[in-house]
């Protein structure tokens, strides 16, 4: 048996005001995804705006501390804490804003009768060391997900991470191991500047 407080999950911001506390990782659960979020302040984003269509994942977000306001195709639902919403369609647009500063919810999630681990539970916490430049922490992050899971996200980050280390072999051969998506993408992302005039990146991203 393990027992912790969501409170002793380290946070780790990722996208804006979001800040994702990895529950499963710190567990070591198998059987489902399960993350915590946190907002700082009210106003800030609790849950990103986002489908479920890619994953086929279904979803329940508890609302266990604050207040929150979640939008599901439009419709806004008001949530304090002790709140559950159970989405059982993946195609559903969700987005959350905490109302109260603290407002933490919980979020459960997978595919019925399976669990795999999602990519950006692999990527996310790479990010920090992405943004603060520190390229050698984020290869190797990245490169422990992709021991993990093989996935074209893993290698688009990892692909990005090596342009602005200043290493374009390794740089485009991750960004070929991306997705068509991701390569397009790639067409306007700062991070690849350093490469785009190379005609590898141009066959790649055109």
């Amino acid at each position: 048996m393990k027992t912790i407080r969501i409170q002793e999950v380290d946070g780790i911001p990722v996208f804006g005001t979001l800040v994702w506390k990895p529950v499963r990782r710190t567990l070591g659960i198998t059987a489902f995804g399960i993350n915590a979020y946190t907002a700082a302040g009210a106003g800030d984003e609790v849950v990103e705006e986002h489908t479920e269509t890619q994953l086929g994942h279904e979803e329940v977000y508890v609302v266990v501390q604050g207040h929150a306001t979640f939008t599901v195709d439009g419709e806004e639902v008001d949530a304090p804490a002790g709140t559950i919403i159970y989405l059982d369609d993946p195609a559903q647009k969700r987005h959350a804003v905490a109302v109260a500063a603290g407002t933490t919810v919980l979020a459960i999630g997978g595919v019925p009768g399976t669990h795999e681990v999602s990519p950006w539970e692999l990527f996310f916490p790479a990010l920090p060391a992405m943004n603060a430049g520190d390229w050698d922490t984020a290869r190797t992050i990245l490169h422990e997900g992709l021991a993990v899971k093989d996935h074209p996200a893993l290698h688009y980050n990892l692909a990005c991470v090596e342009a602005r280390a200043g290493n374009p072999e390794l740089a485009l051969e991750e960004l070929a191991k991306s997705a068509p998506h991701h390569r397009s993408q790639a067409a306007d992302d700062p991070d690849f500047e350093s490469i785009r005039d190379d005609p590898r990146f141009l066959e790649l991203t055109g």
